[in-house]
Parts: structure tokens; sequence; C-alpha cells
């Protein structure tokens, strides 16, 4: 067959052909900007922006906390909420990883930083083992490569995103000499992450009905 037929028989059998499993991937891109936000504006705001006694210490805030939360929290977490809808923990976990960004809106407070990243680390280890799995409990039989290839789209479409204006943000709000207004940086990136808890559960009654039904526990 012709490519642009395979093209066709691919967005009309395939994962793009489900409404409700393409806005539910699509829906957690606003918070999985946060991640790139980590390697992609993190460590120039931690230097720009506090005392050099932090700035000097920042691989270790910003590449040990979450790191070491993934960790030791993933295999805990995953074990105590294995009977949890899984549904539920989508829109939990996101909203847990998005909401500690306002933090950074007030200011750059030493303390207010060690506290988002450790309950944006807690966020990512409730939602973000399960994304994929969830991802492959609604792929029908014979088309999981698909589906869990289309998974993956939308962090990749959150790094190449972010990486176009996080390097202009920085250098508007968070310059290296001059005036600088982190609190406006961080509340936009707050109000760009809190949008996928918030589409999420808007839309859960909608996506539970469909294709999707009734995310299934853990196993």
């Amino acid at each position: 067959a012709p490519w642009y037929a395979r093209v066709g028989r691919y967005l009309s059998e395939g994962p793009f052909s489900n409404a409700r499993f393409v806005f539910f991937i699509f829906m957690l891109l606003p918070v999985q900007t946060l991640f790139a936000h980590q390697w992609l504006t993190m460590p120039a705001y931690v230097l720009r922006a506090y005392s050099e006694g932090v700035a000097n210490h920042m691989e270790w805030i910003v590449n040990w906390i979450n790191p070491g939360i993934i960790f030791f929290g993933v295999p805990l977490i995953t074990a105590l909420t294995r009977r949890a809808n899984v549904y539920t923990l989508m829109i939990v976990g996101s909203a847990v990883s998005a909401l500690p960004t306002f933090l950074l809106a007030f200011g750059p407070h030493t303390p207010l930083l060690i506290v988002y990243l450790f309950l944006f680390s807690i966020g990512e280890a409730l939602w973000s083992p399960r994304f994929l799995q969830y991802a492959a409990e609604l792929a029908p039989e014979g088309k999981l490569g698909q589906y869990m290839g289309l998974a993956n789209v939308p962090w990749i479409m959150a790094k190449s995103t972010t990486g176009l204006y996080s390097g202009y943000f920085l250098g508007r709000y968070c310059p290296t000499d001059g005036p600088q207004d982190t609190q406006t940086m961080w509340l936009i990136y707050s109000l760009i992450a809190i949008a996928s808890p918030i589409g999420l559960l808007l839309g859960r009654r909608w996506v539970m009905r469909g294709s999707l039904g009734a995310p299934q526990a853990a196993v």
C-alpha cells in the first residue's frame, strides 16, 4: 500500500483514533514541562537568584533531592498505592507536582526551594511510574507498541517546547546582572503545570466512561 494509505490507516485505526487516550496522555504535557525545567531552568535560577552559599551547593540541592526521593520513594509508594485507582493517582500525583511550584512564586527563599523539590518529587513518584503502565493497559491486543510509542510523545514535546522559551524567560526574569523578577517567571510556569490536574479532573468522567474504561489497579 502507498505511504499515504498506511498513514491514513494508522490515524484511523491506531491510538490517534482513540480520543480519550489522546486526551489523557497530552493532558499531562503541561506538568511534564516541570521535568524539563529541572535541567533547563533550575540550575541557572539557583546560581543567579540565591546566595553564594546556596549556589555553591546547587548540584546537591537540585540533583540529589529528586533522584533520592525517586529511588527510595517509588517502590514504597507503588506498594502502598497498588490497589488505588490509577487515573486518580494521575490527578493527585500531577497536582502534588504542580502545586508546590507556586511556592517559588514567593521569591528565591531556600526553605521554599527545598520544600518545592521535595513535594515535586513526591508527586513524580506518585504518577510518573504509573503513566506508561496505564498506557500499556489501555492498548488493544496487538497495538501495544503503537500506544506506548504515542504515550512518549508528550514528554518529547515537553522537552522541545520548554527549551524554546526557558532561555528567554531566564534572560527576562532572572538575568545574571540587573533586576530580577523570578516570582513572575515561576507563577507563569505554575499556571502552565496546574493545567494538567485540572484538565484530568474535568475530563475524568468522560475519559472513564469511554474506551479507557475504569482504570485497573496495579498488579
